[in-house]
């Protein structure tokens, strides 16, 4: 019996010591590669990985950009301005990220967009020259030398990167459009266009128009603000507190 108990004390601390030696050496290899040959063949591996990350993607020449559902407009938020600007134009500040319409009343809608990555920005004043519903897409030349592998156009819909809508600035190649990846929206990574969601350029085309002027910034320093200014309280209130023609006769 004592053999029996012995025996059995020794299988539970071979089995122990086992497990200890495994978790010791899983702990101590780290999950990485211990031979030469394991170390050689994980660098091949990543460096096939690399070779292919850096390969162009080959889109067909001419590439259909699918749907064209109905979009529904998006009111965006409303901030103010603290110095008038013109009623009916557009602002881009490229700084913030943000495309303002301007409203009356120093007010605006605010658009969150994507603007150009470093080395494609600019900056200047434009007017709107066409506005188009479901866009094709024509990349140019200098953008096939940048990017070889792109289609000579897309047609319209929601695979086209234009998006919905697309406002054309004078006789440029920039646009402010849409998008086929709302992700986007919000970051420095395009070749000079301004991006907007789907539903926000499609509210954005309803209210400009032919003939919009464009202030392109590279920030804008008027000054904004989230709520109404309070001179902009008093002197409203003061409009509501002058009496009527009427009343100003009985008087």
């Amino acid at each position: 019996m004592r053999r029996w108990s012995a025996f059995l004390s020794a299988l539970v601390a071979g089995l122990v010591a086992g497990q200890v030696s495994a978790l010791a050496l899983e702990n101590w290899t780290d999950g990485r590669p211990v031979f030469e040959s394991d170390i050689r063949r994980q660098a091949e591996q990543d460096e096939a990985q690399r070779v292919e990350r850096r390969k162009p993607v080959v889109y067909p020449k001419y590439m259909d950009g699918g749907a064209r559902p109905d979009i529904a407009p998006a009111e965006p938020s409303i901030i103010y301005f603290n110095q008038n600007e013109e009623v009916g134009s557009i602002i881009v500040d490229t700084q913030s990220r943000k495309l303002y319409f301007v409203l009356p009343g120093k007010r605006a809608y605010e658009y969150p967009i994507s603007v150009g990555r470093d080395g494609f920005t600019w900056s200047g004043t434009e007017r709107i020259t066409r506005i188009a519903e479901w866009p094709s897409w024509t990349p140019p030349q200098e953008m096939h030398k940048r990017q070889p592998g792109l289609p000579i156009t897309v047609s319209g819909g929601l695979r086209n990167p234009q998006g919905a809508r697309a406002l054309y600035l004078g006789n440029t190649v920039y646009r402010i459009h849409g998008t086929n990846n709302e992700r986007t929206v919000g970051q420095a990574n395009s070749s000079g266009c301004f991006r907007l969601k789907n539903e926000h350029v499609v509210h954005l085309a309803s209210i400009a128009k032919v003939g919009t002027k464009v202030k392109v910034l590279q920030a804008y320093t008027g000054g904004v603000s989230q709520s109404a200014p309070l001179s902009s309280l008093f002197s409203s209130r003061a409009r509501d507190e002058q009496p009527s023609a009427r009343e100003t006769v009985r008087r």
